[in-house]
């Protein structure tokens, strides 16, 4: 996503979001992200979080750099890429792109980059922790992904016990 600041400084976001609980994992906001940038947030999140199966995303040069493919590989992540022009195919980022647009970047005007990284931040937060969303039975998205983390700990603990 792009945004511009009242002093003409640049914003690209790198938005990043878990499919399944709709939880917005990290919005980076910079000037330019390129592919090293890409890696980095990714490898942070993979250190905090663990590697996904998948990771989606367009056909941006910053996902499509033989260097974010062999990140992904030596991770054992999986891409799966959308089809050019067609952004239905990752419905959940898109629609968590108009949301961010709507409710944070179309009605703030940022002074600089350090202000928009502190709100967008703010608002990121407010987002997982706050605010309910209906495709998630009107839980929030830390809600359910504390609700799957329970499951998936009571199904371990049976599955363990019946070894």
């Amino acid at each position: 996503m792009f945004d511009a600041c009242a002093n003409g400084q640049q914003l690209k976001c790198l938005t990043i979001v878990d499919e399944y609980t709709r939880e917005c994992l990290a919005i980076d906001v910079a000037g330019s992200i390129r592919t090293n940038r890409v890696i980095e947030v990714l490898s942070r999140l993979v250190s905090e979080r663990g590697a996904p199966r998948y990771l989606r995303s367009d056909h941006g040069p910053e996902f499509v750099s033989s260097a974010l493919l062999k990140w992904s590989l030596e991770q054992g992540i999986e891409t799966a890429l959308i089809d050019p022009g067609k952004p239905w195919q990752n419905g959940t980022t898109e629609s968590f792109n108009g949301k961010l647009r709507d409710e944070c970047l179309s009605l703030e005007w940022f002074r600089n980059r350090i202000e928009a990284r502190i709100v967008i931040e703010d608002w990121r937060r407010h987002y997982n922790e706050v605010r309910p969303h209906s495709s998630l039975g009107y839980l929030t998205p830390l809600q359910m992904a504390q609700s799957l983390k329970n499951c998936l700990s009571t199904n371990a603990i049976s599955q363990t016990a019946l070894v």
